[in-house]
């Protein structure tokens, strides 16, 4: 299924129900009163967060949304039956924006998590209700309230505990396939993955955690050149990430160039981010000539602790485990 990370829809709420004009008609009453019953309440229009869901797939064709309309009131105070309500389930960490203003109306961040945007049109009351000791048999009744319509920019943000993060080629579809169950497309060029890939990593002590293969970025990232702005927005929703080198690539004259690329494209999107808990990766370690390579990239980040693997052998990847559940602070249920 294709991913589908954005989508702009329409909804509306249900117009109330018009208030009934009646009267008594019985035998032997002949001047019966007024008793037209309210008309019923248009249905509300609500988004879910429900934790099934993955994507915005489904509004790909479903772009008008509307509620029912309350039922209109009837003879003998029957009041009119209130329209349904429309709920709409959206994976959870969506985000519900307002499409004209771009304003942030809702982030539904929690599974379960409820929220009315637009609520039904009030039922008008029937004539029953305005019986007056001065007018016996009033011949009115309110209309029912008009519905509300809405233009709503859905955007989903991936949420995951770790999101892997580097320039393109860098091993990240291969590493998060050798980390979990996850199977990204993988192949030798650049822009191989062009779809965040969840992948749920488990240990042999405490809770499972989530990873989330963030697609390339590249220099400008932050203006949206390559995949630009459309990724960047996902590393938001993660608790730290891993930030994949591949060392095959690094030039010796300058081996901070790559690490020092990817870190400003997040400095000048959200300076929030580049705060964000990292863990750096050195990858393809299990190419020719990497020890020295390695070396001048340690010695240029002294402070730093490095992790060095193959993502394609598996070298490493029980050390980078070990320090991705540290940084997140799992416990061990076993004791």
């Amino acid at each position: 299924m294709k991913f589908i990370d954005e989508a702009i829809i329409t909804v509306k709420s249900g117009d109330g129900g018009r208030g009934c004009i009646s009267f008594k008609r019985e035998k032997f009453i002949p001047r019966g009163g007024p008793d037209g019953g309210d008309g019923g309440k248009g249905g509300d229009v609500i988004f879910r967060a429900v934790s099934g869901k993955r994507t915005l797939y489904q509004f790909k064709r479903q772009k008008n949304l509307k509620a029912k309309n309350g039922g209109h009131g009837q003879g003998k105070n029957r009041t009119g039956k209130k329209g349904a309500d429309l709920v709409i389930d959206i994976p959870v960490g969506t985000l519900l924006i307002d499409a004209e203003t771009g304003n942030l109306i809702k982030d539904l961040a929690t599974a379960g998590e409820k929220f009315i945007l637009a609520a039904g049109g009030r039922g008008g009351q029937g004539n029953a209700r305005f019986k007056t000791s001065t007018n016996r048999a009033p011949r009115f009744a309110q209309p029912g309230e008009h519905s509300k319509t809405y233009s709503i920019k859905l955007e989903l943000k991936l949420l995951a505990d770790v999101g892997i993060i580097g320039l393109p080629n860098a091993g990240k579809s291969t590493l998060i396939s050798a980390i979990s169950s996850a199977r990204p497309k993988i192949a030798g060029y650049p822009f191989t993955t062009l779809t965040p890939s969840l992948g749920v990593i488990h240990t042999d002590w405490g809770e499972p955690f989530i990873a989330a293969d963030i697609p390339g970025l590249i220099e400008g990232a932050h203006k949206g050149q390559g995949l630009g702005i459309r990724f960047l927005k996902h590393i938001e929703r993660t608790r730290i990430l891993i930030h994949l080198i591949d060392i095959s690539e690094l030039d010796p004259a300058a081996p901070l160039k790559a690490y020092n690329t990817i870190n400003t494209e997040l400095f000048l999107y959200n300076q929030s981010l580049a705060g964000k808990p990292q863990i750096v990766v050195l990858n393809k370690i299990d190419m020719q000539s990497s020890a020295d390579t390695e070396l001048k990239f340690k010695s240029a980040l002294p402070d730093k602790t490095i992790i060095a693997i193959s993502a394609l052998t598996g070298k490493g990847i029980d050390s980078l485990k070990s320090q991705i559940i540290n940084l997140l602070g799992i416990e061990d249920e076993s004791q």
